[in-house]
């Protein structure tokens, strides 16, 4: 089977656009492919390292949230990136290769430099993010990595490392890493903007249903829908969002829809229909969360298993690769 690698940064639980924008489709891919996933915590230090008081607990948490969520540790291999100390080495490696100018016309990085006002982010590991993550992928030459469209500038800039790695140290050593483009439907916050932890809006995976429908019955919806009487435009709704995501019931979005246009039904009818559909698909998620976390040497077990299955491939690929670049090999 092809293999795909894709990471996540631990910076605490995760939310429902986690949920529907990648954990299910890295769920499915399980059955199709030789699936690596990776809780990428040196990629958080880049940014947190002036408090990295909580980053073996938000670790826990990311893991959690992946096994109540499907990730099944018999089918894909479960670690986390700094376990595998070859990450590191190969990131070195392919800074080598990398010119400079590759990582200062980075989109990302300019836009995250804009953007992130609170944190200092000036430091040589954020501006080589893109190299460490080229690391990821390549040293379990990964031909495939689902990832969203925000990500295409990164997954391109470790196609072309790649390429220049092969360049110098002999073809096809790496592979040139493809993407899989996953669906990521719009789950707004309940605020209406992009859900994010920064934005305290997040809509918890690992939320019991009293907290979940407090959240949503709170939520904003379509601004014009000021008194029960008003008409509203579902389009233009947060709740709509996450009703497409979570309903698969076609003739009641069909009749919410409606309603909503000729005021027929208020938005608090609305969200206690799109609760009861969030309730039905989290309530197993939320059982299943509860039973590894009380199982603490089970994580570690599955943890430190996904690490040891990862050392094999990642020492077999360093030291290919310690050859091609004529380094001195151990005897």
């Amino acid at each position: 089977m092809e293999r795909v690698f894709s990471g996540m940064r631990p910076t605490g639980k995760l939310h429902l656009g986690h949920l529907a924008g990648a954990l299910t489709n890295w769920v499915k891919l399980q059955d199709s492919y030789d699936c690596y996933y990776s809780i990428v915590d040196w990629h958080a230090m880049m940014s947190d390292y002036e408090d990295p008081s909580m980053m073996r607990q938000n670790c826990t948490e990311v893991l959690l949230d992946w096994l109540a969520s499907g990730i099944d540790p018999e089918k894909s291999c479960v670690f986390v990136q700094s376990h595998v100390h070859e990450h590191a080495e190969l990131a070195l490696a392919l800074a080598m290769v990398t010119p400079l100018g590759w990582l200062f016309r980075n989109p990302i990085y300019k836009e995250q430099l804009r953007n992130i006002e609170n944190r200092d982010i000036q430091n040589y590991a954020f501006l080589g993010y893109p190299v460490l993550m080229a690391a990821d992928i390549l040293l379990y030459k990964a031909t495939i990595v689902p990832v969203g469209e925000d990500q295409d500038a990164h997954l391109e800039l470790s196609r072309e490392i790649a390429r220049r790695f092969n360049h110098f140290f002999g073809e096809n050593r790496l592979p040139e890493p493809q993407m899989l483009l996953t669906p990521t439907p719009k789950v707004p916050g309940t605020d209406g903007r992009k859900m994010s932890k920064s934005y305290n809006n997040s809509l918890l995976i690992s939320e019991d249903s009293g907290s979940m429908w407090e959240k949503l019955r709170t939520m904003v919806t379509d601004p014009a829908r000021i008194k029960r009487t008003d008409p509203g435009e579902p389009d233009k709704c947060p709740v709509w969002d996450i009703q497409k995501v979570f309903n698969n019931d076609q003739q009641e979005l069909l009749e919410i829809a409606e309603g909503c246009r000729t005021a027929g039904i208020g938005c608090i009818d609305c969200k206690k229909k799109l609760n009861g559909h969030v309730d039905r698909v989290m309530a197993p998620i939320l059982e299943k969360r509860r039973k590894y976390e009380n199982s603490p040497e089970l994580l570690s077990d599955i943890l430190n298993e996904g690490a040891k299955r990862a050392r094999k491939v990642a020492r077999e690929t360093m030291l290919e690769l310690r050859e091609a670049m004529g380094l001195l090999i151990e005897s």
